[in-house]
């Protein structure tokens, strides 16, 4: 895949795609009956927030957060065409962090480093 010229995908970011692992197949696998993941509410929020962050001077020096009309265009081009074979919200999910390291708010050494943490915590 393309690696960060918005018309494919980040290589953390095809590495999920790759796994497959969606909530509903977890979920199924470890016995855990509600369907919305635990990182729902999070993601919900962070869009909120990005949502809100108009105000320039809330902005990281050589970054360009999406506002939200324009967060949501990305995300449903995105959803619909790199990570179409992810169902909602995984696709949500991944598609926000795609548009993140596509504008600079994050990058993809930080994305790795964090994703590598997260899945260490879990597999203790």
């Amino acid at each position: 895949m393309t690696i960060g010229d918005g018309s494919g995908a980040y290589e953390p970011l095809a590495t999920i795609v790759e796994r497959d692992q969606v909530w509903t197949r977890m979920a199924s696998k470890y016995g855990v009956e509600n369907p919305v993941p635990p990182w729902k509410t999070s993601l919900d929020g962070l869009c909120d927030a990005l949502d809100r962050a108009a105000d320039a001077s809330t902005r990281v020096e050589g970054a360009d957060p999406p506002g939200g009309v324009e967060r949501r265009d990305e995300e449903d081009r995105l959803s619909s065409t790199t990570y179409a074979t992810l169902p909602y919200p995984e696709s949500q999910l991944v598609a926000l962090a795609h548009t993140l390291l596509d504008r600079g708010v994050i990058d993809e050494h930080e994305l790795r480093s964090r994703m590598t943490a997260i899945r260490a915590r879990l597999e203790a």
